[in-house]
């Protein structure tokens, strides 16, 4: 038997007009519905998914509430929507608009004029949801081809292909992993947007240390001009990465490592306002530190929250910067100031650079250009280590500063180099 709800304004409605309304569908295949009222209309029709709802306006004055009740559907409700009423509605249009298919007022109305009623609104609605459906495939299918579009641009950006080629490995990862390609496309962005975001997380590490180092370069007398430049072009730079991780959307954890990052950049900002001296460099030094940690949680976060695993390799990479700032900075503090914290941690830092590098190294996360890069990293780290050996010394002071540097520029190619490869991007 067909499955139809009926449906009054209230219970007292309901009790005075449901003996009416059962004997008109008595003659039908609608015998015996179920019924409700406004209130209780859409949990019943989620619980039951009836075929049809008939509303059941019995007396005037009861429109207004049945209306009401339509508003959750938003015009689009889950099966067949008709109207028996007094008599015809003096206002068609929001009918229409709540999603009723067909009406026929109660006087006069006999078993076959119901029928008809019941086939006009089941019919309307089976053409209402086909043409839905055929509006949200293209829709789909729209919003797909941007994606796949993003996603060619970005494979010919980072690889250097034409566009067909970009296409046929689209689709030859859809493929792989049983996906549509616009699936593929969405996620191939959305590891870009991570790797990126990542990389700029990292950066903030690496600026806290490049901040301080280039305060105790200052004290130093160490090329102290161009110090001053890249001391500028640091802030800036902090400050350009923080407003992109501001535009991301972040989960709970990802979102207080950011605060905690504003909150500890803060301090650090006001302390390099101040004119370097011995009796800063301290100061400074414990600034930055705070925020290479709150920097590094924040790394940690967006790491976990892109879910890819071969986004652990941009991580690495970028702590490399970081670290070649940092054993600068320790290098020229405990030098300087005869800094016991600093000169504990060389031995740490060089024992985690060696570490990372030989991991990087031996990764089959590869290609020619990265092989190239690593081996010229390698070169300047021996370099640097030669610098903080003689930094008591004007040339080993010299040494620190300038392969801190090279490193840097170095391992932000390397890093830009793995946050573009076909594997991480495509992961």
């Amino acid at each position: 038997m067909a499955s139809v709800l009926l449906v009054f304004s209230s219970e007292a409605d309901a009790a005075l007009a449901s003996a009416t309304v059962r004997a008109l569908l008595a003659g039908t295949e609608f015998a015996d519905p179920d019924e409700t009222t406004c209130r209780s209309m859409v949990r019943k029709v989620a619980a039951d998914a009836p075929r049809q709802v008939l509303l059941c306006a019995t007396q005037a004055g009861q429109e207004p509430a049945l209306l009401d009740a339509l508003k959750a559907w938003q015009g689009v409700p889950p099966c067949g929507l008709g109207l028996l009423c007094v008599s015809a509605p003096d206002d068609p249009a929001r009918w229409v608009e709540r999603g009723v298919h067909a009406w026929a007022p109660l006087g006069g109305l006999d078993a076959p004029g119901l029928l008809n009623l019941v086939g006009q609104v089941q019919a309307r609605w089976q053409r209402e949801a086909g043409l839905r459906a055929e509006l949200d495939d293209l829709r789909t299918r729209l919003d797909e081809r941007k994606w796949i579009d993003r996603a060619k641009g970005l494979l010919m950006s980072a690889r250097g292909i034409a566009e067909d080629e970009a296409f046929v490995l689209l689709r030859g990862a859809a493929m792989h992993a049983n996906l549509r390609l616009g699936e593929v496309s969405r996620s191939l962005l959305e590891a870009a947007q991570w790797a990126e975001s990542i990389n700029r997380a990292g950066q903030l590490r690496m600026l806290s240390q490049r901040l301080a180092r280039l305060a105790a370069q200052d004290v130093a007398g160490v090329d102290v001009q161009r110090g001053r430049v890249l001391r500028k072009e640091s802030v800036q730079r902090v400050q350009h990465n923080l407003e992109h991780l501001d535009g991301l959307v972040l989960d709970t954890r990802a979102a207080h490592s950011l605060a905690q990052v504003r909150r500890a950049w803060e301090p650090l900002s006001l302390a390099l306002d101040e004119r370097a001296g011995p009796g800063t460099l301290a100061e400074i030094d414990e600034r930055a530190e705070a925020l290479l940690g709150a920097a590094e949680a924040l790394a940690g976060a967006l790491e976990a929250t892109g879910a890819r695993n071969a986004l652990r390799i941009v991580n690495i990479c970028g702590r490399q910067r970081m670290r070649a700032q940092r054993l600068a900075k320790d290098a020229l503090l405990a030098s300087l100031l005869r800094a016991e914290g600093a000169r504990g941690r060389l031995t740490l830092t060089m024992d985690e650079f060696e570490a990372a590098l030989l991991d990087l190294e031996q990764t089959p996360l590869s290609s020619v250009e990265i092989r190239a890069t690593l081996a010229q990293a390698r070169d300047e780290w021996l370099l640097l280590l030669g610098g903080v050996r003689n930094a008591d010394s004007a040339d080993g002071r010299m040494a620190l500063v300038r392969t801190s540097e090279a490193l840097l520029v170095r391992f932000d190619q390397l890093t830009g180099a793995y946050e573009r490869s076909l594997q991480v991007i495509m992961s």
